[in-house]
């Protein structure tokens, strides 16, 4: 029997103060109706004593102290699950936002999920393939990795987002993939174009869309990653599915974590962020991984935009921390036009040795990786001298690294938002432009792997 309060106390903005209120846990979902009949939800913010905090989903205009009634359900915040999922678009808190049917629930789940048990973990090893050169070739994404993208505003992160979801797969020819895609915190104009990108290019049918948009309340934003999270290890551990998780943007899902904090009038940690962030990111980012006991996995983009485009940020600094790389776009190559613009030096995936090689990728695919960090580096430091020199100050050699350096950022890292390169395409096209260089400076590839895969012309 689930009881009735017409206890409110106090409402302050999106909080509620309810008294004289027995066996309710933290977490707990309540409901709030309104004289009129109208109900909305609320969450459990706080339990001290018989007295309970809780935050409401929607406005509290309109609630009456004394003829509004609270019920708690029981529970948290779940979700429906079922492999009909896929293919639709639903809002922050699960429910249908393509005009069509409720899901028919195979089980209904807490969005908070259980952690993976550390001892059942497997390592990841196995090959992602993105469709993006700079990933593929430089920075590998590997099933069951953490790989976060680290923007900055007006940055096209989204387009980038979009394309990954449509063109990422694993190779082997009998696995089955899927894509969920959470939008936190975005414009009307950012949804209709991911929805619509979607449905244009056909990726709908093996993707799961959450959407949040930024006039929805700062505590659905919060749910929203968590109901993502939710559906993907349904598919992966209960359907034995790949499944690619991307988040977009973690930024304001920080936003609306210090919103909720400083209503709770929570004492702030560095720039006014709860001091729990890190812990708060950790318990999304840790439900990505494999399961010795499932075929299925879950891997993870999260996308953020740093503030000022200072890494040294809490939210990108801390994400740092938990995850395994980073790939970073760099603002100079989007002023040159250069799409999508990642700055490969600095960006890194730890676990990209792990994913490559014969069997994976391609044989020479680590040492071609290796060679084009070590050109690249060089003729940059080549184009600077000449920028403070001049081109008369360059040796010949330094002069080729300078050419390789543009050529490289040309045709290697500037590949748009449509075209899907293939592993293969990816490694060849590193030779094509190593070739630029005498074979003598190819210090970093085996001989015979040389001989095999240079381009005959340039041998």
């Amino acid at each position: 029997m689930i009881k009735e309060y017409r206890t409110i106390q106090e409402v302050t903005g999106p909080l509620m103060l309810v008294k004289n209120v027995s066996d309710v846990a933290y977490d707990e979902l309540g409901e709030v109706e309104l004289p009129s009949g109208e109900r909305r939800r609320c969450k459990v913010l706080e339990v001290n004593g018989s007295d309970v905090l809780v935050q409401l989903f929607e406005n509290s205009a309109g609630i009456n102290l004394a003829d509004s009634k609270v019920r708690f359900l029981g529970h948290g915040i779940e979700l429906g699950v079922s492999p009909d999922m896929l293919g639709r678009v639903f809002d922050g808190m699960g429910r249908p936002r393509d005009g069509g049917p409720e899901i028919l629930p195979d089980e209904r789940r807490n969005i908070n999920g259980t952690p993976m048990n550390p001892a059942s973990r497997n390592y990841p090893d196995e090959f992602i393939q993105t469709g993006i050169s700079t990933i593929d070739g430089l920075n590998t994404l590997v099933r069951g990795q953490k790989l976060p993208i680290f923007s900055g505003s007006g940055l096209p992160h989204a387009q980038l987002a979009a394309q990954i979801a449509r063109q990422a797969k694993v190779l082997s020819a009998d696995a089955k993939f899927a894509v969920v895609f959470a939008a936190i915190g975005i414009t009307f104009e950012e949804a209709d174009f991911f929805i619509s990108d979607f449905k244009r290019t056909g990726a709908i049918d093996r993707t799961v869309l959450f959407i949040n948009l930024a006039n929805d309340p700062a505590i659905e934003r919060i749910s929203t990653p968590r109901m993502a999270l939710t559906a993907a290890e349904y598919l992966a551990f209960e359907k034995n599915m790949h499944v690619l998780v991307i988040l977009t943007d973690i930024t304001n899902y920080a936003e609306a974590l210090r919103e909720v904090s400083a209503a709770r009038k929570e004492v702030p940690g560095r720039r006014g962020y709860p001091g729990y962030l890190y812990t708060d990111l950790a318990t999304m980012y840790e439900r990505a991984g494999r399961n010795l006991d499932s075929e299925g996995s879950i891997t993870m983009i999260p996308i953020l935009s740093m503030p000022e485009d200072d890494k040294t940020h809490p939210i990108p600094d801390l994400t740092g921390y938990i995850t395994e790389g980073q790939i970073i776009l760099s603002r100079e190559l989007y002023r040159k036009n250069i799409l999508p613009p990642v700055d490969v030096l600095p960006s890194l995936s730890r676990l990209k040795d792990k994913g490559i090689g014969a069997g994976k990728t391609r044989e020479d695919h680590s040492g071609t990786m290796n060679q084009l960090f070590a050109a690249y580096a060089r003729g940059k430091e080549a184009k600077e001298l000449m920028t403070i020199l001049g081109e008369a100050a360059l040796s010949d050699i330094d002069k080729l690294y300078a050419k390789f350096s543009d050529e490289f950022e040309k045709k290697y890292v500037s590949q748009g938002y449509d075209e899907n390169r293939s592993i293969e395409e990816t490694l060849d096209l590193g030779w094509k432009l190593l070739s630029i260089l005498p074979k003598s400076e190819l210090k970093r590839i085996k001989p015979e792997l040389i001989e095999k895969y240079l381009p005959e012309e340039e041998q």
